[in-house]
Parts: C-alpha cells; structure tokens; sequence
C-alpha cells in the first residue's frame, strides 16, 4: 500500500490521506482527516456554519508504520483559519495523531494533542516508534515532540498516553492532564481567545519544527534539534473563506531577543521525564537539518551556513564538520555498501528559514545543490 497525505490548511481544505495500489496506481480508499456531518467526531465542530468543510487538517509530513500491528501513525494538521473565533470545539482531528488500517484507511484510535488549535502546532510532526520500559513494563510506544511544546509518549496499541512533559519554554499551557489526556490552558491563552494579543511561547515555529528527531534504543534517550523562540500573536476578525486565498486571519510580530539568549538547541532528551541530558545551545541560526542518530555514539546534522557536523551523543558537543558550500536543511541518511559505512546529505539553501533569514544568510550562504557522502573510518 502506498500511502499519501496533503497540505493546504493555510488556505482552508479539508485535509486527508489517501491509500494507492503501487502496482497499478488505483486508488484505494480516501479518509478525510475533518469528519463529515453524521460521522465520528464530527459533533467537534460547530452545527450552525460550514466550519468543518474548509476545517484545515493537512497531514504533510510522511506517517510511520509498526508491521506487527499492521497499524500505520499519521500526524494531522492545523485547524483553519488559525485563529478560532468561528469553530468552537475540539475540531477533530485536527492536530492529533491518527493510528489507521493501511489496507482500508479505518480509524482505529486517535489522539489530539492540542483540542481547538488556536496556535498553529499541528501534530504532524514524525512519530517515532520504539519499546520503552514504562513503570517497569515493556510498552510499545510513539513519541513525538510536538510544535506545542511538549514531547508525547503513546501507547501505540491504544493511544493511551502515557507521558506528556514540556521540554522548551510554554506560556499557552501549564501541563498536560494524564487521565484526560488534554492540555490544561493557561490564562494568557484564555487572554488570546478572548482577543488580546499575548507573548505566546513556543511561537508558531514551534519548540521543534519538521526537522526529524533521533531516537537511540541503546541510550534510551531523543536527540533532536530545537527551537527557543516566543512570538506577539494576536487572533485577527475572520472574514469569509475565498478558495485560494490564505485563511489564518492572526498577528504574529518577532520579540527581541535579550543578548546571549540561545536562538534554538542541540539537546539530547529523556522520553519519559523530558529532562535534558546535555544541551548545546545555537545564538546565530536555527538547525532546519533533520537529526541522524548512530550506534556509534555519533549524531549527524547540518547548519544553514553549510557546515555538515558530527556530534558526541555522550556529551553534545562537535567533534567533527566540513563545510559543504551551501546551507543544509535536509535529511542525512547512513547505510552500508560492501561492509562500509556511509552518510549522505543533501546540500542546498532554500525553504522557509532561508526565507526569513534571508538577508542575513545572503552574503554568507551561496544557493547549491549537491550531494555530499562519507565514509566512517574506525581508528
């Protein structure tokens, strides 16, 4: 089964994942991520207006699949518009994690991890799948480090939850509930909902962003490349959808950063606890550059100004880069070929953070497009 997802909250579709005969290209089935009126979940979105029809709920980032439940995990998008004023309720299931039958595309359990998304976090984010000890019991679990802030741990056989700790700075939030499963909003977000316009932590961009985690089974421990950025974020009146037009309808200004204040981390990070157990901190750009975890105590990244690094999992520290000529925000990958070891990465500058940064990277970062590979020599 092939399986694909869409984009285009941020113009108001109705999102969805589709299921395809490789072989032929038939298509196969189709599961709206926005319920249809009369269907599960569909009593989340408000009965007087047509929210749910242009409800957002895009799944962009590819979804992973656990072959011994036969169950494929697909994170779902943001609402739309951004701003809430016109759909009250939960809005499944939107920002949530849907566990499907890849054969038919049936729902077998969801999780939300942010009811009525008023902030742009999604939850499509990669779900990482691994066996983790849990209160002295082996458990199959996904875990993802949400955009909202806080990094989930699921039972990825029911989608009970069970951890769900803050790992970066979060003013929307002051925990997540275990027995309910929900987010515990704080007043600064009753605050945004009522129209003011707040310091919202983690900004849009998120506490983490697409670029993938790292999970090593032999340290038990998550490694990824994150973001410590607030923003002022204020919801805007809603004016009526337009097809092709954009539909957020929100304020959302840059805060100075204090001096000295990291941009973003290098972290390796405890599933369960969220406890940091080394932090590199960045004060020049993001890492957009996915993380690649080794059985050989190293993690592979790429910064926007092109260096390709090798970081201690140990300790975080660099102990190795070479400089690719242009800026990486791509995935690298490890495989072997006649006995040797080999990463590849991609090199090339471009995509959202090149479009912010812009006129800082311009004059460091010339564009490319190259592919670069490497060979692991043991000493």
């Amino acid at each position: 089964m092939l399986i694909t997802g869409i984009s285009g909250a941020e113009f108001g579709v109705r999102g969805f994942i589709d299921g395809w005969a490789p072989e032929t290209g038939k298509h196969l089935w189709r599961r709206y991520t926005i319920p249809a009126r009369g269907e599960q979940g569909n009593d989340t979105w408000p009965q007087d207006n047509n929210a749910w029809e242009i409800g957002g709920g895009s799944a962009w980032i590819t979804g992973s699949y656990d072959p011994e439940l036969d169950l494929t995990y697909w994170g779902i998008g943001n609402p739309a518009p951004w701003a809430s004023q016109t759909r009250p309720g939960d809005n499944l299931y939107t920002s949530s994690v849907l566990a499907l039958r890849p054969k038919t595309g049936e729902i077998v359990w969801y999780y939300q991890f942010t009811p009525n998304d008023a902030y742009d976090y999604d939850g499509c984010w990669e779900l990482i799948l691994a066996d983790l000890n849990v209160n002295g019991v082996k458990r199959k679990v996904i875990m993802q480090l949400n955009r909202n802030g806080f990094l989930y741990v699921l039972d990825r056989t029911n989608g009970r939850l069970l951890s769900g700790k803050p790992y970066e700075k979060i003013s929307w939030a002051t925990h997540v509930d275990l027995e309910s499963g929900r987010p515990v909003e704080t007043d600064l977000a009753k605050k945004l909902r009522a129209g003011e316009g707040i310091e919202h932590w983690p900004s849009t961009r998120g506490a983490k962003n697409w670029p993938h985690a790292a999970f090593n089974p032999e340290t038990g421990l998550l490694y990824a490349n994150t973001f410590h950025e607030g923003r002022m974020y204020k919801h805007l009146p809603i004016k009526p959808h337009v097809v092709g037009q954009r539909y957020m309808y929100i304020e959302n200004l840059p805060i100075p950063r204090p001096h000295g204040q990291p941009i973003g981390h290098i972290e390796a990070i405890d599933p369960l606890t969220a406890e940091k157990k080394w932090r590199t901190p960045l004060h020049d750009y993001q890492i957009w550059s996915a993380m690649l975890a080794t059985g050989g105590g190293l993690l592979f990244t790429g910064k926007e100004t092109g260096e390709f690094i090798a970081v201690d999992a140990d300790t975080g520290k660099i102990v190795w880069e070479f400089q690719t000529g242009s800026g990486i925000n791509a995935q690298p990958v490890t495989y072997t070929h006649r006995g040797r070891q080999y990463v590849t990465v991609l090199s090339g500058i471009g995509g959202l953070y090149w479009n912010i940064a812009r006129e800082q990277l311009k004059d460091k970062v010339p564009p490319g497009g190259s592919v670069w590979t490497f060979a692991l020599i043991q000493d």
